[in-house]
C-alpha cells in the first residue's frame, strides 16, 4: 500500500495559498505557517505595503507576494484575486481572514453600522466564489478556510466586559454565526468541484492592546485559564487547508481552550 507519510500529508510545497488580513496578528502567523511548510504564499491586506511586507518576512524558498485587498469592495476583491494569480501563477488554497468591524454593541449600534459589518461575509463569498471558479477552471483541488470565532457559536458573558470597554459587538457575533453557517452550506455544494470548504474558529486571542482587566476576567472563564497564543492556531489551519485534512469539509473547528465545551 503506498500510503502517504504524515510529512507528505502536511507538505504544501508546489501550493500557494492567499491569506487575506495577513498583516493582523493571527494572519501573520498563520502566512508563517503555510511559508514553513513549503507554499507559496500571497498575503492579501487593505494596504498594498502591509502586505508586502508581510510577504517579505515569510520564511521558506517563497517568493512570497503581496496584494491589495478589501473584503467590504467587489473591485477590490476581484482585483486583489487576479492580482494573486497573476503573481503566483495559480491560487490552491483560500484563507478567508481579513475583517473590518466597528466597536458598538446593543446599547449603541447603528443600522448602517450593523449592515456595514455584515458586508464582511458577503466579501468572503464573494471571493471563496473566486477560489472555486479558478481551481475548477484548472480541473485542480481547492481548500477554503474561512476564519469564524467562538462567538459565533455561543454569546458572550456580559460582565466580561462590563466597566471596562464596549461589549462583544451583537454584528460580530451575527457575523461570525453567518460565516459558519455558509461554510457548511458552500462545502456540500462545491464538493462534486473538489473544493473543500472549513471554518476555522479561534477563542480567546487578545492583542496587546486589549485591556488588561478584560484580558484576565476572560481568563477566569476559560478552562484552560489562559489566553491563546497565535502560533496555536498554525496546526489547525495547515491541518484544514492541507491534504491532511483531505476528508475534512463543511466542518467548523474550534481553537478555544475549551471555552465551549461548558
Amino acid at each position: 500500500m503506498n500510503e502517504p507519510t504524515i510529512q507528505q500529508l502536511f507538505d504544501m510545497t508546489g501550493q500557494t495559498v492567499l491569506i487575506t488580513g495577513a498583516s493582523g496578528l493571527l494572519g501573520q502567523s498563520m502566512a508563517r505557517a503555510f511559508a514553513e511548510a513549503g507554499a507559496t504564499v500571497v498575503a492579501g491586506s487593505r494596504e498594498l505595503s502591509r502586505a508586502q511586507a508581510v510577504a517579505e518576512t515569510l520564511p521558506g524558498d517563497g517568493p512570497h507576494f503581496g496584494v491589495e485587498l478589501n473584503h467590504l469592495l467587489e473591485d477590490s476583491i476581484s482585483n486583489g484575486f487576479a492580482a494573486a494569480v497573476a503573481a503566483a501563477g495559480q491560487v490552491d488554497v483560500l484563507i478567508n481572514n481579513g475583517q473590518q468591524g466597528h466597536a458598538m454593541d446593543v446599547t449603541d449600534v447603528t443600522a448602517e453600522v450593523f449592515s456595514k459589518d455584515l458586508q464582511n461575509a458577503t466579501g468572503y463569498f464573494l471571493l471563496a466564489r473566486q477560489l472555486r471558479d479558478h481551481v475548477a477552471s484548472r480541473n485542480a483541488a481547492g481548500s477554503i478556510v474561512m476564519i469564524g470565532s467562538m462567538y459565533g457559536v455561543v454569546g458572550s458573558y456580559p460582565d466580561a466586559y462590563e466597566d471596562i470597554c464596549t461589549a462583544s459587538p451583537v454584528q460580530y457575533h451575527t457575523l461570525k454565526g453567518g460565516i459558519i453557517q455558509m461554510t457548511r452550506h458552500l462545502a456540500v455544494y462545491w464538493a462534486r468541484d473538489n473544493v473543500r470548504v472549513n471554518c476555522l474558529s479561534p477563542g480567546p486571542f487578545p492583542s496587546d492592546a486589549a485591556p488588561a482587566a478584560m484580558v484576565e476576567r476572560l481568563v477566569q472563564r476559560s478552562p484552560m485559564a489562559r489566553m491563546g497564543q497565535p502560533e496555536e492556531l498554525k496546526g489547525a489551519a495547515l491541518l484544514l487547508a492541507s491534504r491532511a485534512g483531505s476528508y475534512i469539509t463543511g466542518q467548523n473547528l474550534l481553537v478555544d481552550g475549551g471555552w465551549t465545551a461548558w
